[in-house]
């Protein structure tokens, strides 16, 4: 696995072996005398290889220098909670808190009554995996099942694949909006920076958002795009007034300074237009839900098996790609994940058209 750039945190440190001293040194109660060996997590802990996750994950770590991070054990388990139960960072360290089978499944000893983490660090060890980590969370997943004999490995012979929108929480894109983001941002950055603006119009581009706002919803369409003009002024004069100061911007600077330009040029019926100053990368996808006509976010391609619905590849895909052209990935990752190619895929009729030509056969059903 590819290690990340920024290694500043030493080697985490092990998990607590089998060889527990049963005398209670610390105040707490022991979890294997107040747990039921048979529960499903506790079962689950016991075959999962969390040795292999330390091997793996071992490379986005600094061998000697910084803080000794925390065990890797403690850092999986919570990613299988959060997602097994649909909970956010926040969450699922409370449930933790109060869940025995949950602090013994992370590696715990003893009955905890502080958090181990904080749940912004829960976010930092996603970035540090990437998503060369997360696929080796599914794949040990899979390998679980099958030793487990939950999954058969017929079941793998025949998959059903699909593509979803993972929504990004943005606002509501408007154009009137976005050139008050971006303005708004780039004051902020420039004056960071040291650089003296002719003016901000902090003060008059609030007042300009609200009343357009106030003229949209009472359908005043030609007041409303006036003032939707003096926010997108108001940008190109702060944009220019920059350029004309700093001969060569910082990174961040210029970075915003090249979203700003991209806003100012976008027409209404152009492609690949830019929804969110803060996630530039959001694309506008329409599913054909008659509640959701548009949503904003990232294309999903989701595999699973036909028999018993366990999830054998979920791949993020950039952009707004036609469906049947996300197979090739689709299929590369379910042969990295399970160790061998389906001989079926079932899709439905955003496939059409596919022109996939490998051993796997596609079949194009219409539901």
């Amino acid at each position: 696995m590819k290690a990340v750039e920024t290694l500043q945190i030493m080697q985490p440190k092990k998990t607590a072996g089998a060889a527990v001293q049963w005398e209670l040194e610390r105040s707490g109660t022991i979890l294997e005398k107040i747990i039921n060996p048979q529960h499903p997590l506790v079962r689950l802990a016991h075959t999962l290889d969390w040795r292999r996750f330390d091997e793996l994950f071992a490379p986005t770590f600094h061998p000697a220098n910084g803080r000794p991070g925390l065990p890797t054990r403690l850092r999986v388990g919570l990613q299988y909670l959060k997602y097994a139960y649909d909970l956010s960072d926040e969450a699922v360290l409370a449930g933790w808190l109060e869940n025995p089978y949950w602090q013994y499944f992370c590696g715990g000893v003893y009955f905890e009554h502080a958090l181990p983490v904080d749940s912004s660090s829960l976010t930092h060890w996603r970035q540090r995996i990437a998503a060369a980590g997360a696929e080796e969370l599914l794949a040990e997943t899979l390998r679980c099942g099958l030793d487990l004999k939950l999954v058969k490995p017929t079941s793998l012979q025949r998959v059903n694949v699909d593509t979803t929108v993972q929504p990004k929480h943005i606002r509501h894109p408007t154009d009137a909006r976005l050139y008050d983001r971006a303005r708004e941002r780039l004051v902020a950055v420039a004056q960071q920076a040291g650089v003296k603006l002719r003016q901000h119009y902090n003060r008059v581009a609030k007042r300009a958002l609200r009343r357009q706002s106030g003229y949209a919803r009472a359908k005043q369409f030609i007041r409303a795009r006036r003032e939707t003009k003096k926010l997108k002024t108001m940008l190109g004069r702060v944009v220019r007034d920059i350029r004309r100061q700093v001969a060569q911007p910082a990174k961040q600077l210029e970075t915003l300074l090249k979203l700003a330009d991209r806003l100012l040029a976008q027409q209404r019926d152009d492609h690949h237009k830019l929804y969110s100053i803060h996630e530039p990368d959001v694309v506008c996808l329409a599913k054909g839900k008659p509640h959701r006509p548009y949503e904003f976010g990232c294309k999903v391609s989701v595999s699973t098996t036909a028999r018993d619905n366990w999830v054998v590849g979920a791949l993020a895909l950039s952009g707004n790609r036609y469906d049947g052209h996300t197979l090739a990935d689709a299929w590369q990752q379910v042969q990295r994940l399970t160790g061998h190619l389906p001989d079926q895929a079932v899709c439905d009729l955003g496939y059409r058209g596919h022109k996939y030509d490998g051993p796997c056969r596609i079949e194009v059903v219409n539901r």
